[in-house]
């Protein structure tokens, strides 16, 4: 191309860009996810007080109207041990919800006391613009009531840290927790809030009905957050446990006095029993063959722009 020319169509470049462009102060709404065809199966595990102790259904979830919500899983704990499995879970879990992603399952990020670190980010942003829903009852955190309290698998009333000696506190606030651990990815059309509200506005908005809930702890957070177990049931989502990506706060110097890791197969047992099945995350990560392909309507032949129908382009 001769030069003059180039400089010739550089106004005209310049000009549709700037057209493009947001207007000073006006920001540019992160868009959302599309909504893809697909079919997750998820083998269901529950448990109750009758004959049959342990059962297992199969669930079929559309991929368009499913979430993995990712509770807490920090940069750093007041509790090392429970800081050292989480940091050896990030992994598999980003794994998991990498694939669950790329099927069009939505990912929300929930590290609460973290907001912060994520502020102005499309990801944050992405669950804020959601308009209020109305819900069927305030949206708040769900501490365990008295009932089920005298009942819990576990004594959990001192913290449950299993360090031999709790660490001094050595980090500046009230936690030293900054953000979600990095080893999980935030990206694509994902959205971060530790806000039950928030994330309720946003699978109303998104036609989310189904959710899959993995990080920490199964105890705590998962059952407590106001976005956790107990309030996202009672809200009248369908709601599963990820129970091999999970983990409980329990010491195993107190009650029932067994290992950490089935002190954590507890919480979970009593999750299935009185709240939600639980799955294993290997079913988010691939769809029922042939649910993912195209409609009918969608193979037929887009319309050529400009030409009549049926009429084929003259030589």
């Amino acid at each position: 191309m001769r030069r003059r020319s180039f400089l010739g169509m550089l106004p005209g470049a310049l000009a549709a860009a700037a057209a493009q462009a947001p207007e000073p102060g006006r920001e540019v709404a992160a868009p959302n996810r599309p909504k893809v065809p697909g079919t997750l199966s998820l083998r269901a595990r529950r448990r109750g007080d009758g004959k049959v102790q342990v059962s297992e259904r199969v669930l079929r979830w559309e991929v368009a109207q499913t979430a993995i919500v990712i509770c807490d899983m920090w940069d750093s704990h007041t509790c090392s041990l429970s800081a050292q499995r989480v940091a050896l879970m990030a992994p598999r879990m980003n794994q998991a919800i990498s694939a669950a992603r790329s099927l069009g399952v939505m990912i929300i990020h929930a590290p609460s006391d973290t907001m912060k670190f994520y502020e102005g980010t499309p990801e944050r942003q992405r669950m804020q613009r959601a308009p209020t829903a109305r819900s069927p009852m305030p949206i708040l955190a769900c501490p365990r009531e008295p009932a089920e309290a005298q009942n819990f698998p576990i004594d959990d009333t001192a913290g449950g840290c299993d360090d031999p000696v709790r660490r001094a506190k050595t980090w500046p606030g009230r936690y030293p927790w900054t953000r979600q651990h990095p080893a999980i990815d935030i990206l694509g059309f994902d959205g971060v809030s530790d806000n039950g509200q928030e994330v309720y506005n946003f699978c109303k908005q998104e036609g989310i009905t189904n959710i899959a809930l993995m990080g920490v702890h199964t105890n705590i957070c998962i059952l407590n957050r106001s976005f956790g177990t107990r309030q996202m049931t009672r809200l009248g989502f369908q709601v599963v446990l990820v129970r091999d990506l999970t983990d409980a706060m329990y010491d195993p110097r107190q009650r029932p006095f067994v290992s950490h890791t089935r002190g954590t197969e507890l919480v979970i047992e009593h999750i299935e029993t009185a709240w939600c099945p639980s799955i294993l995350s290997d079913d988010l990560t691939r769809v029922i063959p042939g649910t993912d392909s195209p409609s009918r309507l969608s193979l037929a032949a887009p319309p050529r722009i400009g030409l009549p129908p049926r009429e084929a382009p003259q030589p």
